[in-house]
């Protein structure tokens, strides 16, 4: 009597584990699931949102642990990250630091001699072009 009793309890004990690993499990993929839906395009890595849903859906397993190992991108916004090498990171400080409106008007004057230096090469190239197509 007190085997089958032990054996009983056992059972339920057993039943109810599995049931918890199930609701940790369905938990784990709502929340990967959500997480790859509403996550921004900068933090998608390697491959479309559709795919992930569907790698996650089709593999779960595999699919979660992919999606947060190597799925995910963790950090700043890459249009507002540049790396310490580019050209760019000069400008991103100087967006951030600017705080009164000669600074604002410097970097406006900046902009016009950038896009007017950019207008003078487009120029002079297409004077190129026409002189070679001249000669030809």
């Amino acid at each position: 009597m007190g085997d089958n009793l032990s054996r009983g309890i056992l059972s339920k004990l057993l039943g109810m584990l599995q049931l918890l690993g199930s609701a940790i499990f369905i938990a784990a993929l709502v929340f990967t699931l959500v997480s790859i839906i509403t996550a921004e395009n900068w933090q998608i890595k390697h491959l479309p949102k559709v795919t992930w849903v569907f790698i996650v859906i089709f593999i779960p397993l595999i699919g979660m642990a992919l999606w947060w190992i190597v799925g995910r991108e963790y950090g700043p916004a890459r249009e507002e990250f540049v790396s310490f090498g580019d050209p760019r990171r000069r400008e991103a400080l100087e967006r951030r630091t600017m705080t009164n409106d000669e600074d604002v008007e410097a970097q406006v004057q900046r902009e016009i001699e950038y896009h007017e230096r950019e207008a003078r090469i487009r120029r002079l190239e297409a004077e190129v072009q026409a002189r070679r197509a001249e000669r030809d």
